[in-house]
């Protein structure tokens, strides 16, 4: 059986670069922590992806801490971050976070949230961009009381790119530290620290493998460890680092930034191709910026009057296309798009929504086998939603 994948943002095949260094790696015996000649040997081959990952983001390698994945990462900025300015200065106890982010960011503002901390939603607009002009406002309210702002670099669900830039400005302007999931974003768009305190970044999405991440730190910004343990990771994160899977992150995450423009090019002629035929006839609505540069290449979103989203994903599925109704990370859970409620859109369209997303193996072919059964897949979807 051969499946059309479109589901790239959730996770993308590993490289066979990044697999022969995780297979280099896994031949290497010896704890990265030892301190004899075996332990090492490890510890070089995690030293090495560490520079990797650094010259792809711009930082210094002291600056790069591995972690499980996005989802920790996250966690340990915002928990971390907020934690330890609080204890610096208990007048810290606002912590804003835009309204697309991703669960481990908003799951972790919540869990600040129940310890005492006040959490600011900054609302986005209709193409999913931050309110400037709102962020701006907050921020200048009392800005000696927030603890943390979090921004996500790209939308998980719907590509669109936000000004992190911008943002950094304002905050650094304050002292107030910004911290930015760039899982979406790396393989796909230029990510840079610049006046950034933290950065999450993921192995999984940009052709690395499953199960290792890192935070992106800049210097003296002050971070508690949210688990304990061997004290490995400046102390930040403990427990054995993963030597073949921090190879593989490291040179995935290298070969990803090489080619990101070029691969930038090529996916966006696909998803241009791709918007055109979901759109034909009326039968879908592309949500997000209509301006290309402000929407990243590799996601497109739709949503289909008419249709529920678990239905269009059981009908495509039997036509061996395999997408999503959103971000993954809610495992066989199907619910109105919380970043489409967000965004504006009522529960209907939120409901209705459906996240193509392309990758290195897109290719034209897998484009032009969506838009064969689309109309179709449409037509029963609605019968089957009763219109």
């Amino acid at each position: 059986m051969s499946i059309t994948y479109l589901d790239h943002a959730a996770t993308t095949p590993m490289s066979p670069v990044a697999v022969a260094a995780w297979q280099r790696a896994a031949g290497v015996v010896g704890n990265p922590s030892a301190v004899h000649a075996a332990g090492r040997a490890a510890r070089g081959v995690v030293e090495d992806a560490r520079e990797q990952i650094a010259d792809g983001l711009g930082v210094r390698p002291s600056q790069v801490i591995f972690t499980g994945g996005g989802t920790e990462a996250d966690n340990l900025a915002v928990l971390g971050i907020a934690r330890a300015r609080r204890r610096a200065d208990p007048r810290c106890v606002r912590v804003l976070v835009s309204a697309l982010e991703h669960a481990a960011v908003a799951e972790s503002a919540a869990s600040l949230a129940r310890e005492g901390f006040c959490v600011e939603t900054l609302p986005v607009r209709r193409d999913g961009r931050l309110d400037a002009d709102a962020a701006e406002a907050a921020i200048d309210t009392d800005s000696s009381s927030i603890a943390l702002v979090s921004c996500l670099w790209v939308s998980n669900e719907v590509g669109t790119i936000e000004p992190v830039g911008e943002l950094a400005a304002l905050a650094a302007a304050h002292g107030i530290p910004l911290h930015s999931d760039a899982v979406q974003a790396v393989a796909y768009c230029p990510v840079r620290m610049d006046g950034l305190a933290a950065l999450s970044v993921c192995a999984h999405k940009l052709g690395g493998p499953m199960g290792v991440g890192a935070l992106v730190l800049a210097d003296d910004v002050p971070i508690e460890a949210v688990g304990f343990g061997g004290g490995q990771e400046r102390e930040l994160r403990s427990g054995t680092v993963p030597v073949p899977l921090v190879a593989g992150f490291g040179a995935a995450l290298a070969e990803a930034v090489a080619a990101r423009e070029v691969e930038a090019v090529r996916l966006r002629a696909l998803s241009d191709r791709l918007i055109a035929g979901l759109e034909a006839g009326g039968l879908a609505q592309v949500v997000g910026p209509s301006d290309p540069a402000l929407r990243s290449p590799h996601i497109v979103t739709v949503v289909v009057p008419g249709c529920q989203a678990a239905d269009l994903l059981v009908l495509l599925d039997q036509a061996d296309i395999a997408c999503s109704a959103g971000s993954a990370c809610h495992a066989g859970v199907v619910r109105p798009n919380p970043a489409l409620l967000a965004m504006g859109y009522d529960e209907a369209a939120a409901a209705s929504s459906l996240r193509f997303s392309l990758g290195c193996t897109s290719t034209a072919s897998d484009v032009d086998a969506l838009l064969g059964v689309w109309p179709g897949v449409v037509a029963r979807a609605r019968i089957a939603g009763g219109v």
